[in-house]
């Protein structure tokens, strides 16, 4: 039987944290923020964690 795949342009945009949680850039980020407050810069800058639901299908896709 032949080792499955991962899917490689899943694994370059997410990380998958020690616990478990799957990890994602915040989205917006590219252009057009000159506009907007500090507050909403400074909060683009973290990343964000999937939904659950979402989770496992990410999950399944790196297996």
């Amino acid at each position: 039987m032949p080792k499955r795949k991962s899917n490689k342009a899943l694994t370059k945009k997410i990380k998958v944290s020690k616990t478990g949680k799957v990890k994602r850039r915040s989205t917006g980020q590219n252009h057009f923020n000159a506009k907007e407050s500090g507050n909403k810069t400074r909060s683009k800058r973290s990343d964000k964690r999937l939904f659950k639901t979402d989770e496992k299908n990410v999950k399944k896709a790196l297996v």
